[in-house]
């Protein structure tokens, strides 16, 4: 039997005893249920939503970009259908809202949106950080592009979101492999430096190294340290090698950690420049 399934139709197929329902499973959803010992995950909670809208809904939002192969999608985030109107439940979200066949795929026998539709769908619903961490991860999984969720947008041009969404599809960048460093690059933004090249190869033809952002003129890039850089002897031995190859190769590569301020990361950030004698050019957002 798949899991969740739907209470009454387990008890109408003969699976279950309505006792081995009752003692054996919870339900997650009005009627949907899960073995008691199962843990919940993005999948089951996104399968749990759908069979609760009885199979009409559409998948979307965070557990659809999870679905696609997205990271850093949480368990508990609560799951986004797109259906009908009904009765407001814990764990899942109700978008009254128009969808086109061609925005729809399948996963299993699942209605979810495509990848354009669910970044659209991101973007227009997240608070701009939240969203821009969410396209990255998209961006990266199934390789979708701002102008294809652009032109999902143009269907909708009076759908609410439509210019925050905007916003931040401008900033989507595929590059970005956490949402620390999604962080990282919309700070450096917001204080008015250009948008930094993510994911910069260096390489002299045997070994190679990638740098999260940085700046190619001065050569100044930047990486965000994770704990275990600090907490596994083997990456801190690694480590001591690529800071020697990068500084070889001419750069300068700032270590940014979650205990850094914004003020702190800019002025080493603004430092460095100095140091290369470069003044960035002046960009649109930020001060």
């Amino acid at each position: 039997m798949d899991y969740p399934f739907i209470g009454a139709e387990a008890l109408a197929a003969g699976v279950l005893t309505r006792g081995q329902l009752r003692w054996n499973h919870r339900a997650v959803l009005p009627g949907i249920y899960l073995p008691k010992d199962a843990e919940a995950d993005v999948v089951s909670g996104a399968r749990a939503a759908w069979l609760w809208t009885g199979r009409r809904g559409v998948v979307t939002g965070r557990a659809a970009a999870a679905l696609h192969g997205a990271k850093w999608v949480d368990a508990r985030t609560p799951v986004e259908v797109i259906t009908a109107h009904t009765r407001p439940r814990r764990g899942v979200i109700v978008r009254e809202e128009r969808i086109s066949a061609d925005e729809i795929t399948a996963f299993g026998d699942m209605a979810v949106a495509t990848p354009a539709r669910t970044a659209l769908d991101l973007a227009r619903h997240l608070p701009r950080d939240v969203a821009v961490a969410h396209l990255d991860a998209l961006a990266q999984a199934t390789g979708v592009t701002a102008s294809e969720i652009l032109d999902v947008a143009a269907r909708y041009p009076g759908a609410r979101g439509i210019q925050r969404a905007r916003a931040a599809l401008a900033l989507m960048d595929a590059g970005a492999q956490s949402p620390r460093e999604t962080r990282l690059r919309l700070l450096l933004i917001d204080a008015g430096l250009p948008a930094p090249r993510t994911q910069i190869r260096i390489s002299d033809g045997v070994q190679e190294v990638f740098l999260d952002m940085g700046y190619d003129e001065p050569k100044v890039g930047l990486d965000y340290e994770g704990s275990h850089h600090s907490t596994e002897r083997s990456q801190y031995v690694r480590d001591i090698g690529r800071a020697e190859f990068i500084d070889r190769h001419g750069w300068i590569d700032i270590k940014v950690v979650a205990e850094h301020s914004r003020r702190f990361i800019l002025h080493r950030v603004r430092e460095a420049f100095e140091r290369r004698g470069w003044s960035p050019p002046k960009s649109a957002s930020g001060s």
